[in-house]
């Protein structure tokens, strides 16, 4: 009898995100949505995911991952409303 495999597929990284590393070694992907950067852990699904508003004017493509990593920092975790 074969035996189903419960582990979760990985997460797909979406064509625009930046991936870079926090100060752990563990990798985030950064997604820009309307006014914010939503940030998702690849590697360690316990993290949650984090958003931080940001101005329109600033590009994340060409921010650095010391940068990544400080936005990452100010983030406040994403979880549900109660």
């Amino acid at each position: 009898m074969s035996r189903q495999s419960t582990r979760r597929p990985a997460k797909s990284i979406p064509a625009e995100a930046r991936v870079f590393s926090d100060d752990a070694g563990r990798l985030w992907s950064a997604v820009r949505a309307p006014g914010a950067i939503v940030f998702t852990c690849i590697n360690d699904a316990r993290q949650s995911g984090r958003a931080l508003a940001i101005e329109d004017t600033v590009r994340e493509d060409e921010t650095g991952d010391e940068t990544l990593r400080a936005w990452l920092g100010a983030a406040p975790r994403i979880g549900s409303l109660s």
